[in-house]
């Protein structure tokens, strides 16, 4: 088996090229950049060498991983246009992996909860709460939107050690060891571990594929949880247009 993962969810790029090889998983290629490049001006350059260098023939893949979100609009858009294309082209299966999960599975093998955080502004993270039984990664908490703060209570009431890590932890990092989590055992990923990953993305993506949990091209849609800037002040114009309406 043979999947291409892509994730451009966040400020980082990545793809990857990931087997199963009998009973394990082989990360064939993966190329990342954390620059400040856009993802439309990284991706393709990326995959094409990753193409290249390992002499991949795209019609050999068995599905088309992408990190759907939630994350950066425009990055997600991006993502999910380029696996669109792959998919449609090939004829291949998109696996959609949420994004908070494929960062989760960096962490694989710990035993502490994980907690992912990307900073989603406006006071706010995207996160879910995360942990490994029996080297499967299971969710405690889906992933949503919420406070800081929020977060904080519900990691508190599971008194239990937590691992953090993501974009959101560089915002962040200072309040919940000083207020938010103070006294209660946490950590944060060293940084090797703390950003996406495609390579992440495609490992968990190959058990997703052994579980018939796949989705044709035409049907992916990111998982934005939110709606973005132009959409919300849009939104904001018209409820005030139909107040002055009625005014």
């Amino acid at each position: 088996m043979r999947i291409l993962a892509l994730d451009s969810s966040g400020l980082t790029a990545s793809t990857a090229v990931v087997e199963w090889e009998g009973s394990e998983t082989v990360t064939v290629a993966e190329y990342t950049v954390n620059y400040k490049k856009t993802h439309s001006q990284t991706l393709l350059p990326m995959l094409d060498e990753i193409v290249r260098m390992t002499e991949l023939d795209l019609e050999e893949l068995d599905g088309i991983a992408v990190a759907a979100g939630p994350g950066s609009f425009t990055g997600l858009r991006i993502g999910s246009a380029t696996a669109k294309g792959l998919g449609l082209a090939l004829g291949k299966p998109l696996i959609h992996i949420p994004t908070l999960e494929g960062l989760a599975y960096n962490l694989w093998g710990t035993d502490r909860v994980i907690c992912p955080i990307l900073d989603a502004r406006r006071g706010q993270v995207y996160t879910g709460i995360y942990e490994f039984r029996g080297g499967e990664l299971t969710v405690l908490e889906d992933q949503t939107a919420v406070s800081i703060e929020e977060l904080g209570e519900k990691l508190k009431s599971l008194g239990r050690p937590v691992i953090f890590l993501g974009d959101g932890v560089p915002v962040h990092r200072q309040a919940l060891k000083e207020r938010i989590m103070a006294g209660c055992d946490i950590i944060f990923a060293p940084a090797n571990m703390n950003r996406q990953r495609a390579a992440s993305v495609g490992s968990l993506a190959i058990q997703y594929y052994q579980k018939g949990k796949t989705e044709t091209a035409a049907e992916h849609k990111p998982d934005y949880l939110r709606a973005s800037q132009a959409e919300r002040e849009r939104a904001e114009r018209e409820r005030r247009e139909q107040e002055g309406n009625k005014e």
